[in-house]
């Protein structure tokens, strides 16, 4: 049944659009936390950008992981 409203690109960028959003919040987050780590804390510095940067690479790959799916939903479309 088609009713002529193809919802798959709304759901495509809803995908991209909110991972997007949470990603930078992530990160800002992140960011935010280490300022406050390394002026609390100045000689662990180098630690806590090390696990700075880890963080964000785990963060950001949830939306590089996501744009991927959506984009494969897009051109693939596996559900018509």
């Amino acid at each position: 049944m088609n009713t002529g409203f193809d919802i798959l690109p709304l759901a495509v960028a809803l995908l991209i659009g909110m991972s997007a959003v949470g990603s930078c919040i992530g990160i800002a987050m992140l960011g935010s936390k280490l300022i406050e780590g390394t002026a609390r804390q100045p000689d662990l510095m180098q630690e806590l950008q090390s696990r700075f940067f880890l963080a964000a690479g785990v963060t950001d790959g949830a939306f590089i992981i996501a744009t991927g799916i959506g984009l494969w939903f897009a051109t693939a479309s596996p559900f018509k």
